[in-house]
């Protein structure tokens, strides 16, 4: 079984070909790496490996490998799962990156209860693109009000768009989601010129990164490619 660090280098070389097949700027796009579900250790080893960056999506499970893995250097921590009022003062408190803004409530309380002396808590608005009824996330036409009124919250920095689009439709499909994202963050900052850098298009997943690199994604989140097929997570309470 190939081991975490190869899979790392495996995925990097993926999203290099990609990236350079897309006439894009080498670096241009970064990995994420979906730590959900995997125990500190497999962490410990990607870092090793040299990867900086993790996303989880349940917070406890989160904090928890934070203080395992305390003392690590470098590394970043985003938050890309679904957010309940009840743990945005953690959130905010812990990560340096949120993915997964979908309405005002949400961004007001992260801005609230940011610590004062840390900087701005970089997010994304997570995007509904095909109006899915399963899926989370801000309609495309409500995106410009939505950023309007995060650009006035002092301790958030409006970095782009998440979205996450069924990996089962047909690849054309697929890049057409991926497209109307990123034609979505060109309109926010035609909109909107003082909103943040609007800089990041978080999108493309282990089977469907090339594509979305294709279409502009600036961070590509990639679970299962690197640590192997996930065990079920039970949801927290």
């Amino acid at each position: 079984m190939s081991s975490i660090a190869d899979n790392i280098g495996s995925v990097t070389r993926r999203i290099q070909k990609a990236t350079l097949n897309a006439g894009r700027e080498p670096g241009s796009v970064r990995l994420l790496a979906v730590s959900k579900t995997r125990p500190a250790s497999d962490l410990k080893t990607a870092i090793e490996a040299g990867q900086t960056a993790f996303g989880e999506n349940y917070l406890q499970e989160a904090l928890d490998k934070m203080a395992a893995l305390e003392g690590a250097e470098g590394i970043e921590w985003h938050f890309i799962g679904p957010i309940q009022s009840n743990k945005t003062r953690q959130i905010a408190e812990a990560f340096d990156w949120v993915h997964s803004v979908d309405r005002l409530k949400i961004a007001s309380r992260l801005n609230e209860q940011r610590p004062t002396g840390m900087r701005p808590l970089d997010i994304c608005l997570q995007v509904n693109i095909n109006n899915e009824d399963s899926k989370s996330g801000c309609a495309v036409e409500d995106l410009e009000q939505l950023a309007a009124a995060i650009e006035g919250l002092p301790n958030l920095r409006l970095r782009g768009l998440m979205a996450i689009p069924d990996p089962d439709q047909p690849e054309a499909d697929l890049r057409l989601s991926f497209r109307k994202l990123a034609k979505a963050l060109a309109s926010l900052r035609q909109a909107l010129p003082a909103a943040g850098p609007l800089d990041t298009l978080s999108m493309g997943m282990s089977g469907d990164l090339e594509p979305a690199i294709a279409e502009g994604a600036t961070w590509v989140r990639v679970g299962s490619a690197l640590f192997g097929a996930r065990a079920p997570k039970h949801s927290e309470s």
